[in-house]
């Protein structure tokens, strides 16, 4: 139906740090942007000295600004969409999340990130293409509901199929069962999956996810008197051939969501530049006198990273660290509740029917961009073996392209979505017209 060269389907995978948007049949996405927004109230957009400051920033942001009737349905604030439009600084302007614990919160922002994909990364016509959503493993049935009716009514798309994250991954692998680790950036998911279905009773989810650790890093990197400095709040002069001085820039307008997600981008950066996975349990006396790794901050200053390379990382399989972290104490209260990262695969495993358990051991996959951290495939695998039963044939799978890994549930709906017996298993408008909203649960189980 929806097959062949003419009409090919869009794949969108919204995580919590990245919107994944491309083509199916690709092998990989042709956007990749965050899936935060800037919002500025339309109040201070008013304001008459603030009015200049928007008409000059408004050609810099020209491909990213949401055309105007879009901005009415936004009610009162302006959204901003894309990196290019997220890094430019504007006064007042909140970086917002429109999910909440991996749960869409705010409609309005998903629909600018849609639109933002569609229209500028894709440009393309979405009545004119099916669509192939990624969702959480733990979406609920009103909020499949509500992404039907977007797009159906808003967007028009002439079909929809809605999968799970941890399905799409298994696909990506070419395995229909598999236990899936998925590392994103706001939470650690595992997800049993068998022929193709995900085992709702088994899933495991920890807050510990890639923002976490960068947030950790930061506030380690601030303790020893080490300060990010964002990008807008300075500027490199060259007063000698090769040599800079940089000169601080105020800024008093700016939002502190704004210089906290300045300053991330750069953690993460640091974070992915320098950090591996210890290959035993961190200890303070072992790694206390390791060889600094040095780093060079955007201001040109370069800073030395010792322990905290592996200190960092070993949150994951072993939470109550973050409580030796100072600034880091508000996660105290949830910490004993948290469980590592092999801890949560043998009790995903163990709520599992006793028949597929041998084969999920055997068969543990690794994606999301805090799995591609170096060592970390190597260091689960071995914590595994230590803990699971004497019969269990432990395999840890993490593809070796770091791209596959980070964009494993974009890869999976694309290879799904171009396959000829997939084509039958579309929800269409005219059924959506037929039954309403509420037959998706039908359509994609």
């Amino acid at each position: 139906m929806y097959g062949g060269d003419e009409v090919s389907a869009i794949v969108i995978d919204l995580g919590s740090h990245t919107c994944k948007a491309g083509y199916a049949g690709e092998d990989a996405p042709k956007a990749v942007f965050p899936s935060v927004v800037g919002a500025i109230d339309q109040m201070d957009i008013d304001e008459p000295d603030n009015a200049e400051k928007n008409s000059a920033s408004s050609a810099d942001s020209k491909n990213n600004t949401r055309n105007p009737d879009s901005d009415k349905t936004k009610g009162k604030r302006k959204l901003y969409v894309g990196s290019q439009s997220l890094g430019y600084r504007r006064d007042h302007m909140e970086v917002l999340s429109p999910l909440k614990d991996g749960i869409v919160a705010d409609w309005d922002i998903v629909d600018s990130i849609w639109d933002h994909a569609f229209r500028e990364c894709l440009l393309i016509d979405p009545k004119e293409h099916p669509m192939l959503l990624a969702e959480p493993s733990s979406n609920t049935q009103q909020q499949r509901e509500r992404t039907a009716e977007l797009m159906f009514e808003k967007y028009r798309v002439p079909a929809l199929f809605l999968a799970k994250n941890a399905v799409l991954t298994s696909f990506a692998s070419g395995r229909a069962t598999a236990l899936v680790v998925d590392g994103g950036g706001g939470s650690t998911t595992v997800a049993p999956v068998h022929d193709g279905y995900v085992l709702q009773k088994a899933v495991a989810t920890s807050p510990i996810g890639g923002e976490f650790l960068t947030d950790c890093l930061m506030k380690s990197l601030e303790s020893k008197g080490i300060l990010i400095k964002p990008r807008y709040s300075f500027k490199r002069k060259e007063i000698r051939p090769g040599e800079f001085q940089t000169v601080d820039v105020d800024f008093p307008n700016t939002t502190e969501s704004y210089k906290l997600y300045s300053q991330r981008v750069i953690a993460s950066d640091i974070k992915e530049c320098v950090c591996r996975a210890p290959d035993t349990p961190y200890d303070e006396s072992a790694y206390s006198n390791i060889p600094m790794t040095p780093y060079e901050l955007p201001d040109g200053q370069t800073i030395e990273i010792g322990a905290d390379r592996f200190k960092i990382p070993d949150v994951l399989f072993n939470p109550s660290l973050v409580q030796t972290i100072p600034g880091m104490e508000s996660f105290a209260e949830i910490a004993p509740s948290v469980r590592g990262l092999p801890q949560m695969v043998i009790e995903s495993i163990n709520r599992c029917d006793v028949d597929i358990r041998r084969e999920l051991f055997s068969s543990i996959l690794l994606a999301g961009g805090t799995a591609s951290m170096q060592q970390l495939k190597e260091r689960l695998e071995k914590d595994l073996l230590e803990e699971s039963p004497q019969a269990a044939r432990v395999k840890v799978l993490a593809s070796g392209n770091a791209t596959e890994r980070r964009f494993s549930v974009w890869i999976g709906g694309s290879i799904l979505a171009s396959l000829g017996s997939f084509q039958q298993m579309w929800f269409s408008k005219s059924e959506y017209e037929e039954h309403g909203a509420s037959y998706i649960q039908r359509k994609c189980p």
